[in-house]
């Protein structure tokens, strides 16, 4: 069926329901990491990429994998070593002796959700390769552009305490990111939750979301969410939030940012925001969107200065001091 009629087809509201459901069902096998759910489902109904940090053992892998049973799409994780090479996430060309010509094997890239687990681990070529995917939807290999699939999601995570053998993300691919999440260790009372939910699933087995989105479901929501209404002023906040970075004057920042927030920035924290809007069943987005998304969004597109870490204030606080000086209205 063309793409085109399937969603002329398919009910809107009927599919954002569906996208809600899943997020549900996912919030029941990740204790404690709503903030975690929330972010995976407004960057697959926006668009975006997730970056997923944070200490070993805090389900980062885990959740993709939910979220990828979630998804009747195909799905496929890449281990990131520090002796990988690009054509290991591309594909590359393989020699056919009965035919005696070359065949192109796409490699793990070609799937609707890829994990790329320990991106920081993968050398800068791997990186170059990744950044292309990501910010194209194309992949480049053997002097032939081939597209993605669509819709098309990388989910990568990274070590924050592990630091030998990595390469820090350069900043032109953490800007591809939609948002960066920073995960906490969890309290006693998730903790011991967690505990019984997976000593719950060695004797019965895991549990499996309640319901499968299929590409067309998932390409209405994110059309659904296109509509969510952005209001003048709201717009004009996020316009705000991104321009103190630049002109820090009177905000109390001055000479703590050395690299502002670009556009895509604006763009990003926009877009997030009537994706969270939608996945809470509203048609118009609010200042507590805003508000909520915006460390997602920016931390991890402005860079501190000297200054900043020498006192240490990292991007993350910086963005929470803005939002204490610049108001919605």
């Amino acid at each position: 069926m063309d793409r085109s009629a399937a969603l002329a087809g398919l009910d809107r509201p009927e599919a954002a329901g569906r996208v809600r459901a899943l997020a549900t069902g996912l919030t029941a096998g990740l204790i404690g990491h709503e903030h975690l759910v929330e972010g995976l489902m407004v960057a697959l109904i926006a668009g975006g990429h997730v970056l997923i940090e944070g200490a070993p053992g805090l389900a980062k892998t885990r959740a993709v994998r939910l979220l990828a049973e979630g998804l009747s799409g195909s799905f496929s994780r890449v281990q990131c070593t520090p002796d990988l090479m690009p054509s290991d996430l591309t594909g590359t060309q393989v020699f056919r002796p009965d035919r005696g010509s070359f065949d192109f094997v796409p490699g793990p890239l070609f799937h609707s959700l890829v994990l790329v687990d320990e991106i920081n681990r993968a050398p800068p070529k791997v990186q170059s390769a990744l950044l292309e995917a990501m910010a194209e939807a194309q992949v480049t290999a053997g002097g032939v552009t081939r597209p993605l699939p669509r819709p098309f999601m990388v989910a990568a995570t990274q070590n924050p305490i592990e630091h030998e053998g990595t390469y820090p993300l350069p900043e032109a691919q953490l800007d591809r990111f939609l948002l960066h999440l920073d995960l906490a260790l969890p309290g006693a009372e998730d903790e011991r939750r967690i505990l019984d939910l997976v000593e719950g699933e060695g004797l019965s087995g895991p549990a499996h979301p309640p319901l499968q989105l299929d590409p067309v479901e998932i390409l209405a929501a994110r059309a659904e969410a296109a509509q969510v209404h952005l209001a003048p002023a709201l717009r004009d906040f996020i316009v705000r939030l991104v321009m103190a970075t630049r002109d820090s004057a009177g905000t109390g920042l001055e000479g703590l940012i050395e690299h502002p927030v670009s556009p895509r920035g604006t763009l990003s924290l926009a877009a997030a925001a009537r994706a969270r809007a939608l996945l809470q069943g509203r048609d118009h987005a609010l200042p507590e969107d805003v508000e909520a998304l915006a460390p997602d969004a920016l931390s991890h597109r402005l860079v501190p200065s000297w200054r900043a870490g020498t006192e240490g204030i990292g991007p993350r606080e910086i963005v929470a001091r803005l939002l204490a000086e610049v108001r919605p209205w």
